[in-house]
């Protein structure tokens, strides 16, 4: 087998093992892994959501809600199979619950996320999807979901698009040749300020 053969094969291999071995985080006393993420962007005004709800009695049924106008105006997220209640604790406003009826705080919440997305929360673990900063080989910070998707309409909205870059004939000094295009540009700019007073 050639050498060029054995080096592919080599990083291969060793990109599988860095892909199936996933993030190197601690544990919890459940084993489950705990990741190092900042605060999630809460609203203003609406975290912790104790401060209104605590005195008020939960009403379990799912109805037209009459508060939380902008999340009710928005919601967009599989809306025929899901209601608030689905995620957000009945009883403990500031947690959320997962279908297990295991309660997490909101800087946990890409366990939530992870139950229906799991190929996401997968790859989320191992650095392919989302954005996380850090070390190398140490340790790692993970934005959470919510920090690019907002969780009542996680879908991108679409996007303008920015014109094409301009074609080489309408770049300047393209029809210099090498000879006469300045090695330093800002040179150039100088000189030509300098033409102009």
């Amino acid at each position: 087998m050639g050498v060029w053969r054995l080096s592919i094969l080599t990083t291969a291999l060793f990109m599988i093992f860095l892909l199936r071995a996933g993030p190197a985080a601690a544990a919890d006393k459940h084993g489950i892994p705990e990741f190092s993420v900042p605060p999630p962007p809460f609203s203003e005004g609406i975290f912790p959501c104790s401060d209104c709800h605590a005195d008020m009695e939960t009403n379990p049924e799912r109805r037209q809600l009459e508060e939380h106008i902008e999340i009710v105006k928005m919601f967009d997220h599989a809306s025929d199979q899901r209601w608030c209640l689905d995620c957000h604790n009945p009883n403990d406003r500031d947690k959320l619950r997962l279908a297990s009826g295991k309660l997490i705080t909101f800087e946990e919440s890409y366990y939530l996320c992870g139950q229906c997305h799991g190929t996401i929360f997968r790859d989320w673990k191992a650095g392919v999807h989302g954005k996380r900063t850090g070390e190398w080989n140490g340790k790692k910070i993970y934005r959470l979901c919510v920090h690019c998707h907002n969780p009542h309409s996680p879908r991108f909205k679409p996007l303008k698009p920015l014109p094409p870059p301009k074609r080489p004939e309408e770049i300047r000094n393209s029809h210099l040749t090498n000879e006469q295009i300045p090695s330093n540009p800002l040179e150039a700019l100088l000189k030509e300020s300098d033409e102009k007073r």
